[in-house]
């Protein structure tokens, strides 16, 4: 096939796969009300990819020719299996490389007794694409019953967005959202073909129209250190500082704890969340 042949059959094989896949088979909100197309509209793939509605639309239409990060994208949005990744890089014309599957993360022994000697001090491991790794109970009573949450969906930025206790925690709730979005796009430019920060960036642009405005922003910002102002449900009204140690053994591993400075309201507001939290049956916040 000619160049122009070879563009215009990639648009219509991923017509063909959108076509085959409901909102609910990717975890889009699904109404149930009758839709104009069959499967997904091109702006939701484009959502779930992270590329824009006018890039997939020229790409399906066969004017532009598809870079190889976009095809890895979209062959995860589009829930391509070997053979069909295989054929949708050849109709591109470009070399189909698998990206190297990371080795899941796991907290050391050592960094996990840490955390629970941290009594008085809410702290988290953070790692790649800000996934929560492990936490101690104050953290736990701190911020959300990570416990309830399904291993998978331990996400900080997920659970910003998606847990209201979230907003009522943080008193400027929009910057703290904002700033997670940034510290996703300095993840983006590390990893830039990482399955897995795709499919988060994907999933909350779709889900949530500040993120997919806050993405387009371009921002960036680094974990590292801050103070925030927070209204606790137990503790009250605190003002902590926060300060991240990345680990000697996974640089993608990142010790973030809050801090308050002694004598003041904050840091007796913490010893009385820590006592309440040591006063929950079975530690179950950090079960």
């Amino acid at each position: 096939m000619t160049s122009s042949a070879h563009r215009n059959e990639l648009g219509e094989f991923l017509k063909a796969r959108r076509a085959e896949l409901t909102p609910r088979a990717v975890g889009l909100p699904d109404s149930g009300a009758p839709r104009r197309v069959k499967g997904l509209r091109r702006e939701e793939v484009a959502q779930l990819a992270a590329i824009s509605t006018d890039y997939y639309t020229r790409l399906e239409q066969g004017r532009m020719q598809a870079s190889a990060s976009a095809l890895g994208v979209l062959a995860r949005a589009l829930h391509l299996d070997d053979d069909q990744r295989t054929y949708l890089y050849e109709l591109a014309g470009k070399e189909h490389t698998r990206p190297r599957r990371r080795a899941r993360q796991r907290v050391r022994p050592q960094l996990r007794r840490l955390l629970d000697d941290l009594s008085t001090t809410p702290a988290v491991v953070l790692g790649r694409r800000m996934d929560v790794l492990a936490r101690n109970t104050l953290a736990a009573a701190f911020v959300t019953d990570f416990a309830a949450i399904p291993e998978k969906q331990r996400n900080y930025v997920r659970i910003t967005f998606t847990d209201p206790a979230m907003k009522r925690l943080y008193t400027d709730w929009e910057t703290v959202a904002r700033t997670c979005v940034a510290q996703l796009r300095m993840e983006a430019a590390k990893y830039p073909t990482d399955p897995g920060l795709t499919g988060l960036v994907g999933e909350l642009s779709v889900q949530d129209g500040q993120v997919r405005r806050w993405w387009g922003e371009h921002r960036v910002a680094a974990r590292n250190i801050g103070t925030k102002t927070l209204r606790h449900p137990v503790a009250g009204d605190l003002t902590l500082d926060w300060d991240t140690f990345t680990t000697g053994t996974d640089p993608d591993q990142q010790l973030v704890v809050r801090t308050a400075e002694p004598g003041t309201p904050s840091h007796d507001g913490l010893r009385i969340l820590a006592s309440w939290a040591a006063g929950q049956p079975g530690s179950a916040l950090n079960s």
